[in-house]
């Protein structure tokens, strides 16, 4: 049995929730659009969002900052920002589970930055794990990566009875906002901040255990959610339609049997929903008919961090592991659209 015997997360300094509201805004100053920006925004459930920039780039001002000025930065002074505070940020995740003890694999998730030698060997480095620690790097699979990472621990874990594995999900997701003046950019930038996350896997032990995974790629939904990286950072499309088209899965008979497991819904009592937006988990709670507090855990995450790619399933997890839950039930959506998750439990072991 595969367990998360512990979970610490890590968000940076600066809140630049209320810097960016303004700066949206601004864009939209003048328009009909801006009132209606306003009104999505106070009802996105987000009150704060963590960014690794400074306090003068978050200013946001014009003429000033990462986003100010009449040209943009571009991908490598990004992917620069990205190589020195990723490390940093993961580090400090890390430094929350305390004493690792003897890691035998390393898992890095990370879709928001590139650098080689890669984070996993950074990382690796830093905490002076042994020159011949296996490493996997899983990256720009979006918002469902902590659960690739997580299954792929558990392998491990299945086939190397002693491993100890030691997962670890960043995300400098604002390194990636555009300077646009559309509505539909503004308020898909307006979801993201940045944020990581550490767990140690372990068979057997105490935690949180790791069940059997689940996996669906919603058909003729390639569009719906997309990401390229462009001369500018990496540019994310969101589609209106997937709230919607998570709700029709979920209806599906053979959708809703791939993550039950073939229970009832009222067999689980404990539901970890990646906070990709309120959007997200209100389809999620009306396709399983879920009760309003069953998604809590997704939807403080989702007011205190707001949505942090791969990291933002670990800080629910880390929410959960606290509770000791009876049986549950993770998801995550992302480019495709897919969804990928997993049945959990706890185990005393």
């Amino acid at each position: 049995m595969t367990v998360i015997n512990r979970i610490a997360t890590a968000v940076p300094d600066l809140d630049f929730e209320a810097d960016y509201r303004r700066w949206a805004m601004r864009r939209l100053e003048g328009t009909r659009e801006a009132r209606l920006y306003e009104r999505m925004a106070d009802r996105s459930g987000i009150e704060h969002r963590w960014s690794v920039l400074t306090e003068e780039d978050a200013r946001l001002e014009e003429g000033e900052g990462l986003y100010g000025g009449a040209q943009p930065p571009g991908t490598a002074e990004r992917m620069a920002i990205y190589a020195e505070e990723a490390p940093k940020l993961a580090l400090k995740a890390i430094e929350g589970l305390g004493d690792l003890g003897p890691v035998t694999h390393l898992v890095v998730a990370s879709c928001t930055g590139f650098v080689a030698p890669g984070i996993d060997q950074i990382i690796a480095r830093r905490l002076g794990l042994a020159d011949d620690i296996e490493r996997v790097l899983i990256g720009f699979m979006g918002c469902y990566a902590a659960v690739t990472a997580l299954r792929t621990a558990r392998h491990i874990t299945r086939s190397q009875k002693d491993a100890r594995v030691l997962v670890v999900t960043v995300e400098l997701s604002t390194l990636h906002h555009q300077e646009q003046m559309d509505i539909e950019p503004l308020l898909m930038g307006a979801q993201f901040g940045d944020g990581a996350a550490a767990a140690l896997i372990s068979n057997p032990g105490e935690g949180l255990a790791l069940g059997e995974g689940i996996s669906a790629a919603l058909p003729d939904s390639e569009e719906l959610i997309t990401w390229h990286i462009g001369d500018t950072g990496f540019n994310m499309r969101l589609s209106g339609e997937v709230p919607g088209r998570i709700v029709a899965a979920l209806g599906d008979p053979a959708v809703r049997k791939r993550v039950l497991g073939g229970a009832e819904v009222d067999a689980f009592d404990a539901w970890a929903v990646h906070a990709g937006g309120r959007s997200i988990l209100d389809a999620v709670e009306k396709g399983f008919s879920l009760s309003p507090i069953a998604l809590d855990a997704s939807r403080a995450v989702l007011r205190n961090c707001g949505n942090m790619s791969s990291s933002t399933l670990m800080f629910v997890l880390a929410r959960l592991i606290r509770e000791k839950p009876g049986k549950g039930v993770a998801l995550a959506f992302g480019p495709g659209l897919a969804m990928e998750g997993f049945r959990f439990g706890w185990s005393d072991a």
